[in-house]
C-alpha cells in the first residue's frame, strides 16, 4: 500500500476512534472531570473556581490530537511527511475546521509537528517512530527507587516479549500530580495505562477508581485496590496480599511459640491498613493478646521514635513484632541495641518489604511482596485486556508475599528465647 492510501485509512480509522471515544466518554460528562486531567478552557469555571464538565466539542479536538498524535508515532505520518489539509480532514472526519485547527495547534505546541504559513502542516524530524502497529502501554508509579524498580523491571520484560514499548511517568507520591501524569501520557498516545494511583490520600477512592475506569483506554491499577467494598470493586487490579503477608508473619512468630506480639506500623504507607488487618485476623485466630500498636508517620520515625517504640513494646511485655517497612524494623534494631535488648534473643523481629532488610547489623527475616511478578501480571492482564477488550474476563489477582527468614526472629542464625522455653531477659531500666 502506498503512502497515499495508508494516510487515507488511517484517516478514515481516526474517524472510527473519535466517534467509539465520543460514546465512551460521554457518560463521564455528567460529573465532576477528574482534576487536572483535562485542561480548561476560557470560560468553563464558575465564579469560585469549581470546575464545570468540558463540552462535547472540547473533547472531540483533545481526542483528534490524540489520534493525529498515535499515527505520528506509529510511523503512519514519518518524520517530514505533510499531514491532510484542515479542510480534507475536517471532511474525512466529519468535525469543524475549528476543531481539526485546535488539534493541530495542540500538535505544534508538543513539538510534534510545525505549521507553514501557505504550506501546509508537517511532521517535525526529531519524531521518534514505532514501529506500525506497535502497542504503547503508558506506566505511573510513585518512586523511581524503592519497591518499584523490581516492579517495572517485570512490566517491562512482559512488555518486550509481546513488542510493546513503555512510556514512564512518576508522581513522586504527589496525588495532584498524577493527573498531570495520566494526561501527559494519553497524551503520547498509549493504547493502555498500568497505574499507582494514591488512593490512601483521596477523601473518595470509589470515586477515584470511577474516574480511572472512565479513561479513553484500558487501564489496570498495580498495587493498589478499593478496601472494604468487596464485590463493588470491579476494577481491574494486580496487587500483593498484604494482608495475607502479615498473616503469615504473625503464624511464623507464634510458631517459634511467641505469643505476645507486637506491631510497629508505618501509619501512612499505602498498604498499612491489610497490614494491619492481616495482623489482626492472625492475633485473633490463635488467640494472643491484643497488644497497642506502635504507629507514627513515615516522617516521624527516627532514632528517638524508635527508642520510644520499643519501650512501649517492652513494657507490654513483648518478645516479637512485625515491622512495616524495613526502614522502621532497621530503627527498631538500633533502639535495642541500645537499650541492651538482644535480637533476637529478647526481641524477635520481622520486617516487611525486604528491600534492604538482609543488610541490617542482625539480617532481618522480612515479608517478601513479589515485585518482579506483580509488574510482570499487570502487564500482561493489561496487554490481553488491549487485545481482546470486553470479551477478555476482569481481572482481580493477589499475590501471596513470602517470609524471607534470616537471624532476627531466629529461625536461622540465632535463637529466641521462646522457641527456647526460656523466659526474655530483664527489660534494661
Amino acid at each position: 500500500m502506498d503512502a497515499k492510501k495508508r494516510r487515507g485509512k488511517e484517516s478514515r480509522r481516526t474517524r472510527s476512534r473519535i466517534e467509539d471515544s465520543d460514546a465512551m466518554i460521554a457518560p463521564v460528562l455528567g460529573r465532576e472531570p477528574m482534576e487536572g486531567l483535562w485542561p480548561r478552557a476560557a470560560g468553563t469555571a464558575d465564579g469560585d473556581g469549581t470546575r464545570q464538565p468540558q463540552t462535547s466539542r472540547e473533547l472531540k479536538f483533545r481526542r483528534l490530537a490524540g489520534e493525529l498524535r498515535r499515527g505520528i508515532i506509529d510511523g503512519t505520518w514519518p518524520a517530514g511527511s505533510k499531514l491532510p489539509t484542515e479542510q480534507s480532514l475536517a471532511t474525512e472526519t466529519g468535525l469543524s475546521i475549528n476543531t481539526v485547527r485546535r488539534a493541530y495547534q495542540e500538535l505544534a505546541t508538543s513539538g510534534l509537528v510545525v505549521r507553514r504559513q501557505g504550506a501546509g502542516t508537517f511532521v517535525t524530524t526529531q519524531v521518534a517512530s514505532v514501529p506500525a502497529g506497535q502497542r504503547v502501554v503508558g506506566v505511573l508509579i510513585p518512586d523511581m527507587t524503592l519497591y518499584w524498580p523490581r516492579a517495572l523491571h517485570g512490566i517491562e520484560t512482559a512488555l518486550s516479549a509481546a513488542r510493546a514499548r513503555m512510556v514512564l511517568v512518576c508522581s513522586n507520591y504527589d496525588a495532584r500530580a498524577e493527573d498531570a501524569a495520566i494526561k501527559e501520557l494519553l497524551g503520547a498516545g498509549v493504547d493502555g495505562l498500568l497505574l499507582v494511583p494514591s488512593l490512601h490520600e483521596v477523601a473518595d477512592p470509589p470515586a477515584r477508581v470511577a474516574q480511572l475506569r472512565a479513561l479513553p483506554v484500558p487501564v489496570v491499577l498495580v498495587e493498589r485496590r478499593l478496601l472494604g467494598v468487596g464485590p463493588a470493586d470491579a476494577m481491574e487490579h494486580v496487587c500483593t496480599d498484604h494482608g495475607g503477608g502479615a498473616y503469615d508473619a504473625v503464624r511464623h512468630l507464634h510458631a517459634f511459640g511467641h505469643r505476645r506480639i507486637g506491631l510497629v506500623l508505618r501509619a501512612d504507607g499505602p498498604n498499612m491498613a491489610p497490614i494491619r488487618s492481616g495482623f489482626e485476623q492472625a492475633r485473633a485466630s490463635l488467640g494472643l493478646p491484643r497488644i497497642p500498636v506502635q504507629q507514627d508517620r513515615m516522617a516521624a520515625w527516627d532514632a528517638e521514635r524508635a527508642d520510644l517504640a520499643l519501650t512501649g513494646l517492652r513494657a507490654d511485655d513483648v518478645t516479637a513484632a512485625l515491622c512495616f517497612g524495613d526502614r522502621e524494623a532497621c530503627l527498631l534494631l538500633g533502639a535495642a541495641r541500645r537499650a541492651g535488648v538482644r535480637v533476637p534473643h529478647d526481641l524477635a523481629i520481622i520486617a516487611y518489604d525486604n528491600e534492604f532488610a538482609d543488610a541490617a547489623e542482625v539480617p532481618l527475616t522480612a515479608v517478601s511482596p513479589p515485585k518482579f511478578r506483580l509488574g510482570q501480571l499487570a502487564a500482561q492482564v493489561l496487554l490481553q485486556r488491549m487485545e481482546y477488550g470486553e470479551a477478555f474476563p476482569v481481572h482481580q489477582l493477589r499475590l501471596r508475599p513470602r517470609l524471607v527468614v534470616r537471624a532476627s526472629c531466629g529461625g536461622r542464625g540465632g535463637s529466641s528465647p521462646a522457641a527456647r522455653g526460656t523466659a526474655p531477659a530483664p527489660r534494661a531500666g
